[in-house]
């Protein structure tokens, strides 16, 4: 098979067969694919779903379609059968690995006192080598901008994955959610947004701030967290999953912004780029103790059912967080680059 999509002016190449085929559907250069049995020919070939490239491409631009966050791939098809059961089953084998990979502990009482301390010790088991602590004090300025290149996949749509969980909760839960998502959002500021200050930090960088712009450049496990929280925050069964994500990702956010946005003055740049991490070292304190007790916890005490999917999530939250951070500090421990080299067509 062999597609030219350059001239559709997509922002990154196919990375495999299974991509290839799919971004040719989703910009109305259809080869006739069956992606249905690349899918499943690429499942067999993988070694690991989380590091497969054509998979975690695949999921990517699929989820893409969903959120309109790439305005090349075509919004008729965001419900197309064939492309819906092509996610379904790469999704089944991406929640099958995670489930065997990530190890949970054993659950708490479904009350909130008890599952926000049990979501606290969670968050602070992970003593391995921090990206956050080594970024302050060592990170070159072409490490910096690696990092902010990494980051640019989720944080240029920061929020907008745990926001698919609003209309599914009720009460308690639901009101902590918007409360948290209410800041994401600027708080009726455009220009407080989150992922427009994370955009305004990429251009005082001299970084391109289009979002999908080093799609074609992270490697697949940083494409794989953002697609955890998309599979997550899509499927209506995994509630649980996006709401225990959300309170693992704000309880271990405001000390690593902190250490970030030292580590960027350190090399010189000013508040135009330090501004993003500086709000999150305030806005995240509150904002875990809201995800653990009213919205974790509170979904716990209405949901006991859920519990499980909760502390799943949390822990699928570090468990691959943590893959992406240690990517990243081994390469730049052995003096080489984080990212991929960029192809061309």
């Amino acid at each position: 098979m062999s597609i030219t999509l350059q001239p559709l002016h997509l922002p990154f190449l196919p990375r495999g067969a299974l991509s290839e085929a799919v971004l040719a559907r989703l910009t109305g250069a259809d080869s006739g694919a069956d992606h249905l049995a690349l899918a499943g020919e690429e499942l067999d070939r993988a070694a690991s779903i989380l590091t497969s490239d054509d998979v975690q491409l695949t999921l990517f631009t699929l989820y893409a379609c969903a959120y309109g966050s790439l305005p090349h791939l075509k919004a008729d098809l965001e419900w197309d059968l064939d492309l819906l059961a092509t996610r379904q089953l790469l999704e089944a084998a991406f929640e099958r690995e995670l489930r065997s990979a990530v190890e949970t502990p054993e659950l708490p009482e479904p009350n909130a006192g008890a599952v926000a301390a049990a979501l606290f010790a969670l968050a602070g088991e992970d003593a391995g080598p921090s990206l956050s602590r080594y970024f302050a004090k060592h990170a070159t300025l072409p490490q910096a901008q690696e990092f902010l290149k990494q980051r640019s996949i989720y944080t240029l749509r920061e929020a907008d994955p745990h926001s698919w969980a609003i209309p599914r909760l009720h009460g308690r839960a639901k009101a902590a959610l918007v409360e948290i998502q209410a800041d994401e959002y600027g708080g009726g500021r455009p220009d407080r947004v989150h992922a427009q200050l994370y955009a305004q930090a990429m251009r005082g960088a001299d970084l391109d701030d289009t979002y999908g712009a080093y799609v074609d450049v992270v490697p697949a496990i940083t494409l794989a967290s953002h697609n955890m929280m998309s599979m997550f925050g899509l499927n209506r069964r995994l509630l649980g999953a996006i709401v225990g994500h959300l309170a693992a990702f704000e309880m271990t956010s405001s000390i690593p912004n902190r250490l970030y946005g030292d580590g960027l003055r350190r090399l010189g740049y000013g508040e135009e780029v330090t501004d993003y991490f500086d709000e999150h070292v305030e806005a995240d304190a509150v904002h875990e103790q809201i995800a653990a007790h009213d919205l974790a916890g509170s979904l716990a005490e209405d949901r006991p059912d859920l519990l499980p999917e909760i502390i799943f999530g949390a822990a699928a939250c570090l468990t691959v967080d943590g893959q992406v951070g240690a990517h990243q500090l081994r390469a730049w421990k052995e003096g080489r680059s984080s990212l991929r080299e960029r192809r061309t067509a």
